[in-house]
């Protein structure tokens, strides 16, 4: 799965999960602890990756220009930066709404492991022996965008139980929501949401790289989200029909091997998972 697929998934999450923070109802631990550890393991390709580029740019006189692998590695850690906000976001309104203290401790852990990666990013692009004038003012571009979409997408959850703490810029979020219900009253503002997310689908259509750097964390990833949502939300044609094939490969996925994997790997479990067996 491309990262531009992962966009897709922020906008249904965006749209779907002011109903997922006031449903009462449980959500399974089997996707939400797959997510946890599909983001982990994700989080630690980058790192890698990340790794390899600056030690091979470093051993090289004139240094190369940074390859696509390491371009498309970069741009998929800011654009899946919307999906981890925004998800991060739906997770903690509905922990803090219901007081579960599972949700929240499992979303700021993988969160915080896509802001670490997020920084060696960052850096890397100051680096002009990874990465030419050229390259980072391009990779700038993608990135400012996804902060905007970031931001555009937690004002439309905003409300009295959400938070604005993983938004990149707070008051920008809350601009948006208020600009979102402003719209929402003038003739025709029940299309103002829908007309955001059409809009949401084209931003990166024509910007990022070929292929993934990681398909199959990404398409693991958005099974374990899409697998928390209830079947009610979707459709039998469409995107929606497309996200509800993701969403039922997430009941297959076994997510004991990934804890497995990082428990080997001297990662360490949330509080929330330690002494459970995942499955």
């Amino acid at each position: 799965m491309h990262v531009r697929q992962l966009v897709d998934i922020a906008g249904f999450v965006a749209h779907g999960g002011q109903l997922l923070i006031v449903r009462a109802a449980d959500l399974s631990p089997a996707p939400l602890e797959q997510y946890w550890a599909v983001a982990k393991c994700r989080a630690e390709n980058w790192n890698r990756a990340l790794k390899l580029h600056l030690v091979h740019a470093t051993a090289v006189e004139p240094p190369p220009p940074a390859p696509a692998e390491l371009l498309a590695t970069l741009e998929e850690i800011f654009v899946s930066e919307i999906l981890t906000r925004v998800w991060t976001t739906v997770l903690v309104a509905r922990d803090r709404r219901f007081r579960s203290g599972v949700d929240e401790p499992l979303a700021r852990s993988a969160y915080d492991s896509h802001m670490e990666a997020r920084g060696r990013a960052l850096r890397m692009l100051l680096n002009r022996r990874l990465v030419s004038g050229r390259q980072a003012a391009a990779l700038n571009v993608v990135r400012k965008r996804a902060e905007r979409w970031s931001d555009v997408l937690i004002g439309g959850l905003l409300q009295k139980d959400v938070t604005s703490e993983f938004a990149v810029e707070p008051d920008r979020a809350h601009d948006f929501a208020e600009d979102l219900a402003e719209r929402r009253e003038l003739p025709g503002g029940r299309h103002a949401w829908r007309m955001t997310l059409t809009a949401l689908n084209s931003a990166f259509l024509e910007v990022l790289h070929e292929p993934a750097a990681n398909p199959d964390a990404n398409a693991r990833l958005a099974a374990s989200i899409l697998g928390c949502f209830p079947a009610e939300l979707f459709d039998s044609t469409g995107l929606m029909r497309s996200l509800w094939l993701t969403r039922l490969s997430a009941t297959a996925s076994d997510a004991q091997g990934l804890i497995e994997d990082l428990l080997a790997a001297d990662s360490p479990l949330p509080p929330v998972l330690k002494g459970r067996r995942i499955g």
